[in-house]
């Protein structure tokens, strides 16, 4: 934990504590499997077909060209956090939110529930107790009823502070 610290304070972002960083790092590490600090077009093309994404090849080459910064063919995590922290615009942003959603929401119920989370932990190879899966709901979960609606997704997802 103390090398994640370190390396949480080299990519500060204004607004974003060292915590969201953390949890940020914890999300690319999710997609860089073989641990080598970068997501390659196959780690990328997995991490999309685990999430229900049928996507060629050609499409995970210019996902990568268009955030790959250095022309590396391979996204960092400097490169990463970029994209995970800057804004979208507000129509295009509710409705890719939206798509993010309904993939968490196989069961077409509305709602993310502890079930869903379970699901995609499993589909990422990530292995999270059902306390930290719980802790992720109730972050989200304004009215307290256990489960997360569209309208608390999207808060969630454009929310700038994790207080």
């Amino acid at each position: 934990m103390i090398e994640s610290a370190q390396n949480t304070q080299q990519f500060c972002r204004p607004g974003l504590s060292d915590f969201e960083i953390e949890e940020i790092r914890e999300a690319f590490n999710l997609f860089d499997t073989d641990g080598s600090g970068t997501i390659d077009p196959k780690e990328l093309k997995a991490a999309m077909q685990s999430l229900g994404y049928e996507a060629k090849n050609q499409i995970i080459y210019q996902i990568i060209t268009d955030i790959d910064k250095d022309g590396k063919g391979e996204i960092n995590f400097e490169e990463f956090l970029d994209v995970m922290t800057c804004r979208m615009s507000d129509t295009d942003s509710k409705e890719d939110i939206k798509k993010v959603f309904d993939l968490f929401d196989d069961d077409k119920t509305g709602y993310i529930s502890l079930q869903n989370l379970k699901r995609v932990s499993k589909e990422l190879g990530e292995t999270l107790s059902e306390t930290e899966l719980l802790e992720m709901i109730e972050r989200a979960d304004a009215d307290e009823d256990g489960q997360i609606s569209p309208d608390e997704f999207y808060n969630i997802m454009t929310r700038k502070d994790f207080t």
